[in-house]
């Protein structure tokens, strides 16, 4: 049967992201990847003369824009599930949340509320999303109007734009952000390593992180224009091996996606990490093996993109004055900056105590 995985590339304008393609493609192929692309589909639209200045007002635009964004992403799903490889890589040229940043909220929350969707189903629809950085910010020299004719932003807008996408897409939880603090080839090269890590090439390793932090201020945190609040009920699995299995169920406000993750520890910092989606079913059936030892951890995540970085603030009803911050790394050494707002204790990534599986511990 094949594997089958649907990731975004997203970005501000003049980021990368048409280079990107053609790394992608050449590396993956190489690999044993079928390699699928769903277009921009912004290009297609504006190129044909369908343009949000050309249209009634920008959210009739918008509104047709969404949608032909997911009928393409639809067909082209339908037709890698009848092909052979074993190994299928859908990359979309920008994905549905990007539209968010050219709108209002209430816009983009009627549209898809008239297509009966909400946000989560429609940000977490996948897998992974990698998000380049315009050369506005940190290589202004090589920015660019002149090889896309859809593209028209200043380099204050484009910045300003690359906020915004950032913003539209924080709350996914696999959201990995290529600034250009090395020259462009090396920015690709990083892409390159980013997507390859996801995918398990060669193996799934997770990098990670994590921090006792003092209680944060959730209203600066809700402040944040790249914050998102998402609700998070995991629990813990019976397991022959040592593996640590877990399923969650992650949203708000009623809107859920649900995985199956198995974890095995290499170091401290390392671990194999292998994830899934569920159905809604599928997630019932398995809770019915769950491990009676533990209890269900329950937790409101504070997703935080700050300066290029992308924090998970775990909130736990049974502490009142501390929480738990993550970040996922793609190099070891990686250099981490936290806001002044969020008051470290201390680094506790290589303390059992403060894992979750730990936590969910039911002691006598």
């Amino acid at each position: 049967m094949s594997e089958i995985t649907k990731i975004v590339i997203t970005g501000g304008p003049c980021a990368g992201k048409t280079t990107a393609m053609s790394w992608l493609q050449n590396a993956f192929t190489e690999k044993g990847y079928a390699v699928l692309f769903v277009p921009e589909t912004a290009t297609e639209l504006i190129g044909g003369g369908v343009a949000p200045w050309t249209c009634g007002t920008n959210a009739d635009y918008q509104k047709c824009q969404v949608r032909l964004q997911m009928e393409k992403e639809r067909i082209f799903w339908q037709a890698a599930g009848t092909m052979l490889q074993q190994k299928i890589l859908i990359i979309c040229d920008r994905g549905v949340m990007d539209n968010k940043a050219y709108m209002t909220e209430q816009e983009f929350s009627e549209i898809l509320g008239g297509m009966g969707l909400t946000e989560v189903e429609v940000r977490d629809n996948y897998d992974a999303v990698f998000h380049l950085v315009t050369a506005a910010k940190g290589a202004e020299q090589f920015y660019t109007t002149a090889n896309n004719a859809a593209r028209t932003e200043t380099p204050q807008q484009a910045a300003a734009m690359d906020d915004k996408l950032i913003a539209a897409w924080t709350g996914h939880p696999h959201l990995r952000i290529i600034d250009n603090a090395t020259d462009f080839e090396d920015k690709m090269k990083r892409l390159l390593k980013e997507v390859a890590s996801f995918l398990g090439e060669p193996e799934p390793l997770e990098i990670e992180r994590k921090y006792l932090v003092e209680y944060p201020d959730l209203a600066w945190l809700e402040s944040q224009p790249s914050c998102r609040r998402v609700e998070i009920i995991q629990t813990y699995l019976k397991s022959d091996n040592g593996d640590e299995v877990r399923v969650r169920q992650r949203g708000i406000d009623g809107s859920y996606v649900y995985y199956r993750t198995v974890k095995r520890r290499i170091t401290g910092l390392k671990r194999v990490e292998v994830e899934r989606r569920l159905s809604k079913e599928e997630y019932l059936t398995a809770l019915m093996d769950a491990d009676t030892g533990r209890r269900q951890i329950r937790k409101t995540r504070y997703c935080l993109t700050w300066k290029n970085q992308y924090f998970e603030i775990d909130i736990y009803p049974f502490w009142q004055d501390k929480a738990i911050v993550e970040l996922e790394l793609s190099d070891e050494d990686a250099k981490i900056t936290f806001p002044e707002q969020l008051k470290v204790i201390k680094e506790v990534t290589e303390d059992d105590a403060y894992k979750n599986a730990s936590l969910a511990l039911i002691r006598e």
